[in-house]
């Protein structure tokens, strides 16, 4: 009797963070379909956990409505690959992962072929432009969702929905400790800027939070400024950048560390960060935060029209309140960002209970687990589309 073929997996992932969790996805997976081949769409991490690559997810991202023209031609590239792979391959399961207006269009072409589709990590439809639940609904077999009450949300209107719980939780490990960023005899305090994980997004933020950081030194001249540095973003653009910002007055210590995210949530006394899935990391590592976000006209003004809750930042919808103070378009300026940085690092007992909340916000995100329970829903898939070799030994 012929051995059943080993199970293909295909995988879309265009942004830095759904690579990062996708990768984590993909190696629940492999401890339960060992023999699966996983191909698709993805960024390093996806790479270095045996995915495939047929596209690179470092030429597609892109941020506000403006923004997608300077990338257009890499992004039709990478769709007509996507459905290529789709036809070709024909994989027994697609995960996508976010991203939704590249994936809706993968997922509408893995429908046409009868391909089961399980999409993980939402969009935020219950926050804006809620007629995309009616695509979901029809493009989507299942959906894993990673915010507490998506799931309710979801099923309400008809989508089969599990909440997993969210991917960071899996992160929140106790893992080799970073080296410190600050000597030990320096006594700080320390400030973490994170301008985002995407070229435009460190384009509009950085030069604001560095002649924040300079203001911030001239009346504190002991506070030191560490920043992390993304994947896809290079350290010597950055430094570029600050050597501009330094033209017209000294900067104070600002350190860049490759893949240091880690270590600037657990180290610094409080940080200065855009807003997106690093808020949750923040409010993961117990990191008070400023959470600030600056889009072009034209995308803020579709944005104004289209959103529908009350804040931009994570650790705020997932508390319900204010947890973390929102600066927004004309308010992200380097005047009342360095007021609020003096003002935190004055006050001890803001800052402690600032940290309160943000160990709420854990406990409402639940313990972690996210990534197997994902990779248990597209095993469901796989098993509902063919059947399954059994484990090694059966």
């Amino acid at each position: 009797m012929d051995q059943p073929r080993p199970p293909k997996v295909m995988i879309v992932a265009g942004e830095s963070s759904g690579d990062h969790h996708g990768a984590r996805l993909v190696r629940a997976l492999a401890g339960m379909v060992p023999d699966a081949f996983v191909f698709g769409i993805g960024g390093r991490a996806l790479e270095a956990a045996g995915v495939r690559l047929f596209a690179h997810a470092r030429d597609l991202s892109v941020v506000g409505l403006t923004e997608i023209a300077g990338k257009l031609p890499e992004i039709v590239r990478a769709l007509w690959t996507a459905t290529e792979m789709l036809a070709r391959m024909r994989p027994d399961v697609l995960i996508l992962i976010d991203f939704p207006d590249f994936n809706f269009r993968v997922a509408r072409a893995a429908k046409k072929l009868g391909i089961p589709v399980l999409y993980y990590i939402s969009p935020q439809v219950w926050a804006w432009r809620k007629g995309r639940v009616k695509t979901i609904r029809r493009l989507m077999d299942r959906m894993a969702v990673i915010l507490p009450f998506e799931e309710a949300f979801y099923r309400e209107r008809g989508v089969d929905a599990t909440y997993v719980g969210h991917p960071l939780a899996d992160e929140d490990e106790p893992g080799p400790e970073a080296p410190p960023i600050l000597s030990p005899g320096d006594p700080g305090p320390l400030v973490g800027l994170l301008p985002g994980s995407r070229s435009g997004e460190v384009f509009r933020h950085l030069p604001i939070l560095l002649e924040a950081a300079r203001l911030v030194g001239e009346k504190m001249p002991g506070v030191k400024f560490a920043i992390p540095l993304a994947p896809d973003i290079s350290g010597e653009w950055i430094q570029g950048m600050m050597g501009e910002a330094a033209k017209s007055a000294p900067l104070p210590e600002i350190r860049l560390l490759p893949g240091g995210i880690r270590a600037v949530l657990t180290q610094s006394r409080m940080a200065v960060t855009v807003s997106g899935t690093v808020t949750l990391e923040a409010a993961l590592a117990g990191l008070p935060m400023i959470i600030v976000y600056r889009m072009s006209g034209l995308s803020i003004l579709a944005a104004k029209a289209l959103i529908r809750v009350d804040f931009i930042g994570l650790p705020n919808l997932i508390a319900g309140r204010l947890v973390a103070p929102e600066l927004i378009q004309e308010d992200v300026n380097p005047k009342r960002i360095s007021g609020m940085i003096l003002d935190w690092l004055g006050n001890p007992e803001k800052l402690a209970a600032i940290r309160r909340d943000m160990e709420q916000v854990r406990k409402n995100l639940g313990g972690p687990g996210a990534s197997a329970r994902a990779a248990a829903l597209a095993v469901e898939l796989l098993g509902q589309n063919r059947e399954l070799p059994g484990p090694p030994g059966a």
